[in-house]
């Protein structure tokens, strides 16, 4: 079953699926802005088109990834994104 989500207003959609070869996951667009997610699960992100820059939980920098790039979250815990134009992403929530 597929779920919708609608975030910041509207300016992150997602759409929520399991499946056989991914797992529990969902993609997305974001428009172009500043975010920040909380995690329950680790996550795996991996950008599709666009680009985001992103301040990982302990980390002191942030950093840039492009299409084909992806960077985990541990769970239980908040990431910050700068968003510069219209992104898309796929999210894959890892085991604990």
């Amino acid at each position: 079953m597929l779920k919708v989500n609608e975030y910041f207003a509207g300016k992150v959609k997602s759409i929520g699926f399991d499946s056989d070869s991914v797992g529990e996951a969902s993609v997305g667009v974001m428009e172009a802005g500043e975010y920040t997610f909380g995690t329950g699960k680790p996550e795996e992100m991996l950008v599709v088109s666009g680009s985001l820059k992103v301040l990982l939980p302990g980390a002191p920098d942030w950093q840039v990834f492009m299409p084909g790039e992806k960077f985990f979250v541990p769970a239980n815990s908040e990431f910050n994104l700068q968003v510069p134009e219209a992104t898309s992403y796929l999210c894959k929530y890892l085991s604990k």
